[in-house]
């Protein structure tokens, strides 16, 4: 979709999700968060609702970052940057500017060193010994833990598995949707299908749900949300009274990246394992050296028989 001169807040805004979603292969769920905090950055600088780029001065940039700063959490004032520096570089892209306004946006003060980012093997095996394995809540979020933390599925991917998603034969599991649009065959490691196995046999409530993971409370058999991945992480760090300054699965998949890395595994594997679409994600996700990646490229270890 090609834009010139003034156009309607709506008009750019859908000139630039096409952006996202032919140029860049930008999830759904992605594109709409990048959106929301582009429709405000354009909403203050246009209020009547047309919209010259030429217009879009460096001062606006760094206004509206700094405005968002005293009132919202770091992580969610660095998602606000990325949306509008995203946004500035498709402006470029359309040839509706020539500089580089994007570089206007402020890069955030670095987070606290002192607060896990990411888990070491040791601190895993804390987490999942906190687990309570009496119950059959306990036993759903062990499960959920260990697809996160092992196949570094997101939360939105766990509540999708169904029950014939599981090859037991194979030893594969099918992740019908991902970021880039695409599905993908992972291999079941024994940890987890053991666990999986022990939750459909003893934990799951009776139900004509196909999905695997569902509620044991409130609307028993129900399929779970994304809300209850997060909530059975954070459950499990606060027992096991760990500190960690990422929360839910993106903690358990920050570790999994971190992990990989240490036993060799190539930027590319990670990338195809987590469903980026683009490199340059999986290497801030991961927060990799590209460099010594070079020299490596061992492959994902498959699924024991």
């Amino acid at each position: 979709m090609a834009i010139r001169g003034q156009l309607t807040l709506e008009e750019v805004l859908a000139a630039f999700d096409e952006h996202l979603r032919r140029t860049r292969g930008v999830y759904k769920g992605t594109r709409r968060n990048y959106a929301a905090y582009v429709r405000a950055f354009l909403e203050k600088i246009f209020p009547l609702g047309r919209v010259d780029a030429a217009e879009i001065h460096p001062r606006d940039v760094l206004a509206f970052i700094s405005d968002l700063s005293p009132h919202y959490r770091p992580r969610t004032v660095e998602l606000a940057a990325s949306s509008v520096r995203s946004f500035l570089r498709f402006l470029r892209a359309a040839g509706l500017r020539e500089d580089r306004l994007e570089d206007a946006v402020p890069v955030l003060p670095h987070r606290p060193a002192e607060l896990v980012r990411h888990l070491d093997p040791g601190h895993f095996e804390q987490l999942i010994a906190s687990l309570d394995s009496s119950s059959p809540r306990g036993l759903r979020d062990r499960a959920i833990i260990l697809c996160v933390a092992r196949l570094g599925l997101r939360a939105s991917e766990v509540v999708q598995l169904r029950l014939d998603d599981v090859d037991w034969r194979n030893a594969t599991v099918r992740v019908r949707a991902r970021k880039t649009g695409h599905g993908a065959l992972l291999p079941l490691p024994v940890e987890v299908g053991a666990v999986l196995a022990n939750y459909l046999r003893q934990g799951r409530p009776g139900t004509s749900a196909p999905q695997i993971f569902v509620l044991h409370w409130l609307r028993v058999g129900t399929p779970i949300s994304s809300s209850v991945v997060g909530r059975a992480v954070d459950n499990a760090l606060r027992r096991a009274a760990i500190s960690a300054l990422i929360r839910g699965a993106n903690l358990l998949r920050h570790s999994l990246a971190t992990e990989l890395l240490d036993r060799g595994a190539s930027l590319r594997e990670i990338a195809d394992l987590f469903g980026h679409s683009s490199l340059s994600t999986t290497r801030i996700y991961a927060a990799v050296d590209v460099a010594a990646l070079r020299e490596v490229a061992l492959p994902w270890p498959g699924a024991r028989s």
